[in-house]
């Protein structure tokens, strides 16, 4: 059997969130003509990953082949690579093991890379499933939950201004990622405490560096869940934090080495503008209000990602 379609799902410690994902996907339809594939990417889990993925693989259809691999290199990153090495089709479909997709995602998966032949990634709506009530005003800041609501008209993403499908559910084209990304990714993702970013963007930007559109297709709906803790202050903020410090690796990638400076002025210029005149509205609320300190933290680390870039430049020694 020929495989149409991958679902690759990178894990760690998934062992809890697994079993919800595997389920919405046994429950896809319009999948009759379709053939496809489930891979699962444990990232070194310490936990009984491989175990429940076992039980699933002894009852599961063999319609839809359900695969493991074990990726010892931490971070998101190394996982997606791995995904990209033993997907058998031509589309990639990635899905963050806490994201539920709807019972079309697949197929309109599918249908939408068949019908843009230039498209090298695209994402659908991600909508936020939380165990708690979100704070007033939390949909400021909701982005960097990878939660996407872009209205029901199919679009092309803006790279150049880093607006982007998140990884949680993206669709990549094999072709795209492999002429384009590099085997290995200047941010790796999540790993050892890290929390800074960038690593589902990094791949994107090159393939739109390339010639490739990226794409919103508002058909792929998935459901993000998001328990409580991860609406805490210190929680946000340092997401918010991992996701600013990378802006510069983003937005020097395909850069001249002389338009690098220029880059750097920017980012730092823009994102202190943007913190002054965000103190001036909020002043002393910056500290209170929730919302108003994310986005403080988004403006601040926005412009330390020059200073962060060139740090991390030194110490790979590529600068």
């Amino acid at each position: 059997m020929s495989i149409d379609f991958t679902v690759a799902i990178p894990t760690y410690n998934g062992a809890n969130r697994l079993p919800q994902v595997l389920e919405r996907l046994r429950e896809q339809v319009n999948t009759e003509n379709l053939g496809w594939e489930i891979i699962i990417i444990d990232n070194n889990s310490k936990d009984n990953t491989a175990q429940i993925v076992q039980e699933y693989q002894a009852k599961w259809s063999a319609k839809c082949p359900l695969k493991y691999y074990f990726e010892v290199e931490q971070g998101a990153a190394f996982a997606r690579q791995r995904a990209i090495r033993e997907a058998q089709s031509e589309f990639i479909g990635f899905l963050d093991d806490d994201n539920l997709p709807d019972v079309h995602w697949v197929s309109a998966a599918y249908l939408f890379g068949k019908e843009h032949p230039k498209a090298g990634a695209y994402g659908g709506q991600i909508h936020g499933e939380f165990e708690v009530e979100p704070p007033e005003n939390f949909k400021r800041i909701q982005s960097f939950l990878a939660i996407r609501e872009r209205g029901k008209i199919s679009h092309l993403y803006d790279p150049d201004n880093l607006s982007l499908p998140p990884a949680a559910a993206v669709v990549v084209r094999k072709q795209a990622w492999c002429e384009n990304v590099p085997s290995r990714p200047t941010l790796g993702g999540k790993a050892y405490g890290s929390m800074v970013q960038g690593d589902d963007y990094e791949p994107l930007l090159y393939m739109h560096k390339a010639g490739w559109e990226i794409w919103y297709n508002p058909a792929m709906q998935t459901y993000h869940q998001i328990p409580g803790w991860r609406l805490e202050k210190d929680y946000l903020i340092s997401l918010i934090r991992g996701s600013s410090l990378c802006i510069c690796h983003l937005r020097t990638i395909g850069a001249k080495t002389w338009q690098k400076p220029l880059i750097f002025a920017k980012i730092i210029m823009g994102s202190l503008r943007r913190s002054v005149l965000h103190w001036l509205k909020y002043r002393g609320k910056v500290k209170t209000d929730l919302i108003a300190a994310c986005e403080m933290e988004f403006f601040l680390s926005s412009a330390a990602s020059p200073f962060y870039y060139l740090k991390t430049s030194l110490l790979s020694g590529k600068e």
